[in-house]
């Protein structure tokens, strides 16, 4: 394994992955990037998803917004809902496909990882595209990581792609922190029943398999979507409601075990009179 530098300025890097799309990876990250904001962290949101960038439609950055050069060739994050955000979407036209091959993907990804001028952060929150590709791989090589979130629903079908993801990061030597189970239940707006449209129980299994924690239950909840869509997370927009106080939640628990991982990793010294 090639040796994994620090990135300067910043304390911890979290990446939220997935094994497939479609799981709400994305929305976790950004709302999991503003509750850990509204916990009193300095928090930095980098979008790994190079062929589908979402982070400046979710984060409600205004089309066309370009970061500052410092420098000639460092560029200064984007703030966003008080988060230092950058992302491949900042860089170019949204209507335009990334036609690439993996070498240029690989190239645009670490020079965005490493040419951000980021501010003093507490945590680093990596949005990875869907899948277990090179960008996933290229990261866990180049950069000290504290840890993973792995999304999924939970439904068999997704549960299959999240093993996928987890066995990766075992592969790579990265800690998995946990795993976070979206759009659990839904409660009707209407007559308030509450019901597990995906299924129950697969990220309790999922977590068992693989000697971890199911550190978030997500709700399926349309203002969440909507608060999404429109650029405004429901962290930020409707910081007391019960799916904002999930995300919240989630926060907490990474920031525990982030530093939980932190304590195992510590070299132990120990001292004696021989």
């Amino acid at each position: 394994m090639p040796k994994r530098e620090k990135l300067k300025q910043v304390k911890q890097i979290v990446c939220v992955a997935s094994g497939k799309g479609g799981v709400g990876k994305s929305t976790t990250a950004v709302n999991l990037a503003v509750a850990l904001q509204r916990q009193g962290h300095s928090v930095g949101l980098l979008d790994a998803d190079i062929y589908g960038p979402s982070i400046p439609l979710m984060m409600g950055v205004p089309p066309g917004t370009r970061p500052q050069i410092r420098d000639e060739r460092l560029m200064v994050p984007i703030m966003a809902h008080a988060v230092q955000c950058n992302s491949i979407g900042f860089l170019v036209d949204p209507k335009t496909a990334m036609v690439w091959r993996a070498p240029m993907i690989i190239s645009a990804f670490n020079q965005i990882l490493s040419d951000t001028a980021w501010m003093a952060l507490d945590f680093l929150i990596v949005d990875m595209p869907p899948g277990t590709g090179d960008i996933q791989l290229s990261l866990a090589q180049s950069v000290q990581l504290s840890g993973a979130v792995v999304v999924t629903t939970p439904q068999n079908v997704a549960l299959l792609d999240a093993r996928k993801g987890i066995e990766m990061f075992h592969k790579v030597d990265v800690p998995l922190l946990g795993v976070v189970e979206n759009m659990a239940t839904h409660v009707c707006s209407q007559c308030g029943h509450e019901e597990a449209i995906f299924g129950t129980g697969g990220g309790d299994q999922l977590s068992q398999d693989y000697d971890t924690e199911v550190i978030g239950r997500l709700p399926l909840d349309r203002r969440i979507r909507e608060k999404t869509d429109a650029g405004s997370p429901v962290v930020a927009s409707e910081p007391h409601s019960e799916a904002a106080k999930a995300y919240l939640d989630l926060a907490k628990k990474v920031s525990e075990a982030v530093v939980g991982q932190a304590r195992v990793a510590a070299p132990v010294i120990t001292v004696s009179d021989d």
